[in-house]
C-alpha cells in the first residue's frame, strides 16, 4: 500500500479546496446560525462534476473508488465546512450505492444521472423510531396493490428530507412473523410525495443548515418500477452500502479534527500572554500534537478500509474501526481546540465551538461506538455475542 496521495488524488484534493473557497468561515458561520440548505454550495459541486465522483461513468460519475470519495469529503470538511458542508453532499457519494449495484439498467439511467447533475437531491429512509439500529425490526409497510405499493409507517434523524425530492425508502413487504433472516424487506427509490408525507424538522445541537426530520407517511403511492432488485431482499441490498458510508463519515470527522486543530494551532502561535505566544507552553503544545497522532492514526485507518473496499476485499472491520478511531480523534480535538482558545473557543465568531458541535454527528451516528465495539469483539476476536 502507497501511504503518498497519487497524482490523480492530490489534484483531486486542490480541486475540491478550490471549489470550497468562496465558502469561508463567515459562510459557514451564517448558514449555522440562519440555517437554510446550502443550496449553492451543492450547485458549485455538482457543476464541478464531483457529486458522481463514485458513480459509473456511463451514468455521468467519474468511475473512482472510495478512495477518491473519502478524500473529496475529508477535503470538505478540512476547509472548516465541517459536517455541513460534507453532509450537504454526503447522500449522493455513497447513497445510491444499492442502486449502482442491484439497479436495473433502466433504473440507473432514469436515477443517476439527475442526482450527479444536482438536478435532484436525494434522502435515505431507513431509521425508525422504535427499532434504531435493529433494521430487522422495521415497521413501515409497503403493501403491494397491483403495479404499486401502498406505504404507511414513520422514519426519522432524515437528513436533507425538508429539501429533497427523492427517497431510498426501506420498509417491510412481508410480515416478520412470516420471514426467516434478513427477508421481508424491499428497498425503494421513490418520490418524495408531500402530499402523502407529514416531515416535522428536529431542532438539534449543531448542523443546522442540514435539516434532520421525523417522516410519517400515510399512503405513499410507489410504483413497481422504483423497488431496487427482488422484492423481500432489501436488507441485504443495505448491507452493501454500509462499509462505504462508514469510510465516508469517519473521513468526514478525520477532515473535521483537522480543521479544529489548525484553528487552534494558528491561535496557538498568535496569541501572547506574559510576552509570549501561549504555543511555547508545553502545556498548550502536547494537547495539540497529541491530536495530530490521534487524526493521523484515524486517517491511516480510513485509507486502509478504502484501500480494501476498492479492491474487493473484506473491510467490514476496518470500516468500523476508521469509523470509531475517527470519531474519538475528531471529538478530542475540537474540545481541546477550544481549550486552546480559552474564553474565545465558547465564542461563535472562533467557530471552534461550531466544530465541537459538529463533532458529536460522527460520534453518535449512524452507529454508535458500543455497536462498533460489540461488532469488533465478535467479528474479530471471536467473542460471544452480547447483545
Amino acid at each position: 500500500m502507497d501511504f503518498l496521495w497519487s497524482e490523480q488524488q492530490e489534484q483531486i484534493r486542490q480541486a475540491i479546496e478550490r471549489a470550497c473557497l468562496p465558502f469561508d468561515d463567515a459562510y459557514w458561520l451564517a448558514k449555522d446560525s440562519e440555517g437554510g440548505f446550502p443550496h449553492d454550495f451543492h450547485k458549485a459541486l455538482a457543476d464541478a462534476g464531483w457529486l458522481g465522483i463514485a458513480m459509473p461513468p456511463e451514468y455521468g460519475g467519474a468511475g473512482l473508488g472510495i478512495s477518491e470519495a473519502a478524500l473529496m469529503m475529508h477535503t470538505i470538511a478540512a476547509t472548516g465546512a465541517g459536517l455541513s458542508g460534507a453532509s450537504a453532499v454526503h447522500m449522493n457519494i455513497f447513497g445510491l450505492h444499492p442502486v449502482v449495484v442491484f439497479g436495473s439498467d433502466e433504473q440507473k439511467r432514469r436515477w443517476l444521472p439527475p442526482l450527479i447533475a444536482g438536478k435532484d437531491k436525494a434522502c435515505f429512509g431507513v431509521t425508525e423510531p422504535n427499532t434504531g439500529l435493529n433494521t430487522l425490526g422495521l415497521r413501515t409497510r409497503a403493501q403491494r396493490c397491483g403495479d404499486h405499493y401502498l406505504v404507511h409507517g414513520q422514519k426519522v434523524w432524515i437528513s436533507t428530507a425538508q429539501v429533497a425530492n427523492k427517497m431510498l425508502l426501506l420498509a417491510r413487504t412481508r410480515p416478520a412473523e412470516e420471514c426467516k433472516g434478513t427477508e421481508g424487506l424491499s428497498l425503494f427509490y421513490t418520490d418524495v410525495d408531500r402530499g402523502s408525507m407529514e416531515i416535522r424538522e428536529i431542532e438539534k445541537l449543531g448542523r443546522k443548515c442540514v435539516d434532520s426530520n421525523q417522516v410519517f407517511i400515510d399512503g405513499l403511492r410507489i410504483p413497481v418500477e422504483d423497488r431496487i432488485g427482488e422484492e423481500g431482499k432489501g436488507f441485504s441490498y443495505i448491507l452493501h452500502g454500509l462499509n462505504p458510508e462508514r469510510i465516508l463519515i469517519a473521513s468526514e470527522a478525520v477532515g473535521l479534527g483537522r480543521a479544529a486543530l489548525a484553528k487552534a494551532s494558528r491561535y496557538a502561535s498568535e496569541r501572547m500572554v506574559f510576552d509570549r505566544p501561549i504555543g511555547q507552553n508545553q502545556g498548550v503544545q502536547h494537547p495539540l500534537a497529541l491530536s495530530w497522532m490521534q487524526l493521523e492514526s484515524a486517517h491511516l485507518m480510513v485509507q486502509k478500509a478504502a484501500f480494501l473496499y476498492d479492491r474487493h476485499l473484506p473491510c467490514a472491520a476496518q470500516a468500523n474501526a476508521a469509523k470509531y478511531l475517527g470519531a474519538q480523534a475528531c471529538g478530542k480535538a475540537c474540545e481541546t481546540a477550544i481549550f486552546t482558545l480559552g474564553g474565545m473557543g465558547y465564542a461563535k465568531e472562533y467557530h471552534v465551538e461550531r466544530y465541537m458541535r459538529e463533532s458529536w454527528i460522527p460520534r453518535l451516528a449512524p452507529v454508535s461506538p458500543q455497536m462498533i465495539l460489540n461488532f469488533i469483539a465478535e467479528k474479530v476476536l471471536g467473542l460471544p455475542k452480547s447483545y
